[in-house]
């Protein structure tokens, strides 16, 4: 591990502040070092499932220093309990339908190559059932029935994925459909039929898999409402229809995802669509099918989370539920449709597990809530609303340190996908950039989630170019409004969002004084080349065609423009990301070294794409901090 701010070279450029060879935490106050600390050492937990009788949750949580699986009783008469093993990194959970297993997946090593691990609620009979071969990559399904769990299954020699039926007692293995990036999101009730998302980002959608013969048909004709992309699609409890979640026909801006019902003919041919949900001015993020002939909706507007109970015959709204917190990333329904177990999470909250009433009552904290920071300098941000150069509407979060006046030190950080979304939740990273005295800016470039098909849509291939020009509206507009301050401006992100930041500063050497790229892209050409075979296949119609578009793909990466990024950069990188090699950000800080750019590389040892340590997490915090301390 190279660590920054201690193995550099003396190469400061005329006119720039030499780098004080020191180590992270003497650049900060100590007051600010232990609030980072708290901030970064926060735990979470997340995506909870309810078992069948309801007196149980499975969920992951991090209180111990990583993701692990947990169970605990719902009413508080069982402790939570680790189930998981101690080196065991966990992504998700699921519950089979008698109660009997979960299964859940494991990030080996920090690697998106993932395993599926199955385990008794009391911890034992523990076993992998599938992705022990460490180049393939398993992504979560469902259970079909008791002891047997469907998923889709990448072998890692190329990019397709096939849907694979498991037996989890045996460890027996069935395939039901092969070809193409498939991802199961439901089986009919009587094994017959598969749903399962296939194609690239941006562009998936749901097909119909006949288990006896592998056919495959659309589930939505390209011409119809919701053909061009959805998301995922589940069997009606009368096995005679399925609903879909997928993008609605509109405007831009109004072109959100709704709920569509496809009824099924006898012999399992797709018919005409009905759509059941849909809002011009929020995406429809999942829905639940309630006994009562009811639908809940988890919509999402402007980033801000609302749970709705709607009808199902005609989509009227029957009544909305209020939260705790603005942001529902996952959730889990009780057998009865009564009751959830909700992940909520807010800016001043890390992500925690709350009980929620669904017709009457109060949300409550589970008992196993985790431990959440102290007020202390957290910020709410506000959301703040500007123009493109072209005109297009933009907007994003603004968190400004208490007590701050006038121009400040600004960070612009921009968030990951490209198709993620800013919203206002938990960020560590920019709660302790605040707690530093920095003033954040997240915004909402053309590109991201939660704004309509067509803005999700608009940096595709060629119109990338586009979404860099949304950078500099940004500055422009902090700069113009007062916020930040000429010469004092960095940029900072994550996956995509490094990429952008690295972007920004070769393209607009003079916007930004100083920048934090993590786990970015720098060229990518060699991005495609050394990600996972269904990563690169899933990616080109983001990005472009790696051979096709070979020339287009250089001329937006910002390796084949680091001659003019005069700004320092750090370079935060897990050594075991293969989603985005790390390789990327060595490439890049060596060759800014070899030009006498003062750039520093961190090279977590054991991490993957997501940063997950504890310790690395609070690492993280204070070495972002630091680098923007000193040079901004």
């Amino acid at each position: 591990m190279v660590s920054p701010l201690t193995d550099r070279r003396d190469v400061t450029p005329v006119g720039m502040p030499a780098t004080p060879a020191t180590t992270a935490p003497d650049l900060l106050p100590p007051e600010v070092h232990r609030a980072i600390t708290e901030i970064a050492a926060a735990s979470s937990a997340w995506c909870p499932a309810l078992s069948p009788d309801g007196d149980l949750v499975a969920y992951v949580c991090d209180r111990s220093g990583l993701p692990r699986l947990e169970v605990v009783g719902l009413h508080g008469e069982r402790l939570p309990a680790v189930v998981s093993g101690p080196s065991e990194e966990v992504v998700s959970v699921a519950w089979s339908p008698d109660g009997a297993w979960l299964a859940y997946l494991v990030s080996p090593g920090g690697s998106i190559c993932a395993e599926l691990h199955v385990v008794r609620p009391d911890g034992s009979d523990h076993r992998v059932v599938a992705g022990e071969d460490p180049r393939a990559t398993v992504f979560a399904g469902g259970w079909t029935g008791p002891g047997h769990y469907a998923c889709s299954i990448a072998p890692g020699d190329g990019p397709d994925a096939d849907v694979v039926l498991i037996d989890v007692v045996t460890g027996d293995h069935r395939t039901l459909a092969r070809g193409g990036f498939l991802s199961v999101t439901s089986v009919s009730a009587d094994g017959r039929l598969v749903l399962a998302r296939r194609g690239p980002r941006a562009y998936r959608h749901i097909v119909v898999i006949d288990v006896a013969t592998g056919a495959q048909r659309r589930l939505i004709r390209l011409d119809a409402p919701g053909g061009i992309a959805s998301e995922d699609g589940r069997f009606a409890p009368d096995g005679r229809s399925m609903f879909v979640r997928a993008s609605l026909p509109g405007e831009p801006f109004t072109d959100r995802a709704g709920l569509v019902q496809v009824r099924l003919s006898e012999d399992g041919v797709p018919g005409e669509g009905r759509i059941v949900l849909s809002r011009p001015d929020a995406d429809l993020d999942g829905y639940a099918l309630r006994t009562d002939g009811t639908v809940l909706a988890v919509w999402s507007r402007d980033g801000v989370t609302q749970l709705q109970v709607h009808a199902l015959s005609d989509g009227a709204l029957l009544r909305e539920i209020p939260l705790p917190e603005p942001v529902m990333p996952g959730w889990s329904l009780s057998a009865d449709g009564a009751t959830m177990i909700a992940e909520l999470t807010g800016p001043r909250a890390p992500r925690g597990l709350f009980r929620i009433p669904l017709d009457d009552g109060t949300p409550t904290p589970l008992p196993s809530a985790p431990r959440r920071p102290g007020p202390g300098t957290l910020v709410t941000p506000v959301r703040y609303d500007y123009a493109a150069a072209d005109g297009l509407p933009l907007s994003g979060w603004l968190y400004t340190p208490r007590g701050a006046r006038g121009p400040n030190r600004t960070v612009v950080s921009f968030h990951g996908g490209p198709e993620g979304q800013e919203r206002p939740d938990w960020s560590p990273v920019a709660q302790a950039l605040v707690a530093a005295g920095f003033t954040v800016f997240a915004p909402n470039v053309r590109g991201s989630g939660g704004f309509g098909r067509a803005f999700l849509t608009a940096d595709d291939g060629p119109a990338r170019e586009a979404s860099f020009e949304d950078v500099r509206s940004t500055v422009d507009q902090l700069v113009m409004a007062g916020i930040a301050e000429p010469g004092r401006i960095g940029a900072h992100g994550w996956s995509y969002g490094g990429y952008l930041a690295l972007v920004a500063l070769t393209r607009w050497p003079d916007l930004f004084a100083a920048g934090v790229t993590g786990a970015g892209m720098s060229d990518l050409r060699t991005f495609f080349a050394g990600t996972e075979p269904w990563m690169a296949s899933a990616s080109v119609t983001e990005y472009g065609d790696p051979v096709a578009d070979r020339d287009m793909l250089a001329a937006i990466s910002p390796m084949t423009a680091l001659e003019r990024l005069t700004s320092p950069v750090l370079f935060v990188h897990g050594d075991r990301d293969t989603n985005v090699p790390a390789a990327e950000s060595v490439q890049a800080h060596q060759a800014l070294q070899a030009m006498g750019v003062p750039s520093d590389l961190l090279l977590l040892p054991g991490e993957g794409h997501t940063i997950v340590g504890r310790d690395h997490l609070v690492e993280l915090g204070e070495r972002v901090a630091a680098w923007f301390a000193c040079w901004l």
